[in-house]
């Protein structure tokens, strides 16, 4: 417990300071996210991987919180899987790439020993799909990080229930790097986490969901994975449903996720973050619930029922411009400008 204490405030330390150290060197290396209005550093998701190996591998290596047996090979797939979105952020691959890359270390890491050879398939599906979703919520200032913070901790007490400790305490660490990211990436972001950082903190999420609720349940077992991902899995619906319904391409970018329609309708970028970080936080308290057997699993179909509101209600909102831009004074007509003279004397 007091381990888990320190790992966390020190894993919030370095990975705030790492963020900040980071950036300059980020910036100059052309490792930018260049889909906002300026280009932002990619600091903040080497910061969230470096720091999340460093605490829990001393840990590991010292003995004070040993990751037992599987553990290491998870935190090791998903620097593979991390490495494999830095790559993508810095020489633009194909999207089918680091897809492919998750498959594959999702693959190595389920337990089939657990959850058999059908049920690992799906798992595999599963933690694949969470953590193309969670790249997606990177579109918005602080909220990956507040979303997969909040995440983080919720899967870290449901491993902790099923005294799964190296489970425990290495979601503890990564929610506490993922928090002092956000010292860096609240509105207006100074740092981000990009496709390397975020399908790092999203394979971590996801695989270490399915190690906690591996064995009690297949459906019962869904149920609790999707509350623990609520809004996650809610963006991507959302995103899927909307981009078919248009006839875009899958996977051409377009300011259709949550955080774009919230916008949308007039909430401000921290107040986005805040609501949906608030979304994500119900949605985890349900999944701990119905976890530990507090709550029962109809609370799951109450938040199912609200991500679909949600999702149905948002889905045709629409997400280009509606009114032009104004005109600026050198496009006015002659007749107009002349009359502007006029008026001005």
């Amino acid at each position: 417990m007091l381990y888990g204490i320190a790992a966390a405030a020190t894993a919030l330390l370095l990975s705030a300071l790492f963020a900040g150290l980071l950036r300059a060197p980020a910036s100059r290396l052309g490792v930018l996210d260049r889909r906002r209005r300026w280009p932002v550093p990619l600091s903040g998701g080497i910061a969230v991987a470096l720091t999340t190996g460093l605490v829990a591998g001393v840990g590991d290596r010292t003995g004070i919180a040993p990751l037992g047996t599987g553990v290491g090979t998870l935190l090791a797939a998903g620097a593979g899987v991390g490495v494999l979105g830095l790559a993508a952020d810095v020489w633009r691959l194909r999207w089918w790439i680091p897809l492919a890359g998750t498959a594959v270390a999702a693959a190595f890491v389920v337990p089939y020993g657990e959850t058999g050879v059908p049920g690992g398939m799906l798992a595999v599906g599963w933690i694949v799909a969470v953590t193309v979703a969670f790249r997606g919520l990177d579109h918005a200032d602080g909220l990956a990080g507040t979303v997969g913070a909040v995440t983080a901790f919720g899967v870290a007490a449901c491993a902790a229930v099923e005294l799964m400790d190296g489970i425990a305490v290495l979601l503890g660490v990564l929610a506490a790097a993922l928090t002092g990211f956000l010292l860096h990436n609240w509105h207006p972001a100074r740092a981000a986490l990009g496709a390397g950082g975020s399908l790092f903190a999203g394979f971590l999420i996801a695989s270490a969901a399915v190690f906690a609720r591996a064995g009690q349940g297949m459906g019962a077992g869904a149920g609790v994975l999707f509350a623990l991902t609520a809004v996650t899995c809610a963006d991507a619906v959302l995103v899927v449903l909307a981009r078919r319904l248009a006839r875009w391409p899958l996977t051409r970018g377009r300011p259709d996720h949550l955080g774009h329609r919230l916008r949308r309708l007039g909430l401000a970028p921290r107040a986005v973050t805040v609501l949906l970080g608030a979304g994500a936080l119900g949605g985890v308290l349900v999944g701990v619930g119905a976890h530990t057997g507090r709550v029962s699993g109809g609370a799951v179909l109450w938040v199912a029922a609200v991500a679909a509101v949600v999702v149905l209600a948002l889905v045709r909102l629409p997400v280009t411009p509606v009114f032009r831009p104004r005109q600026r004074s050198s496009d006015a007509s002659p007749q107009v400008t002349g009359q502007l003279r006029v008026r001005n004397g």
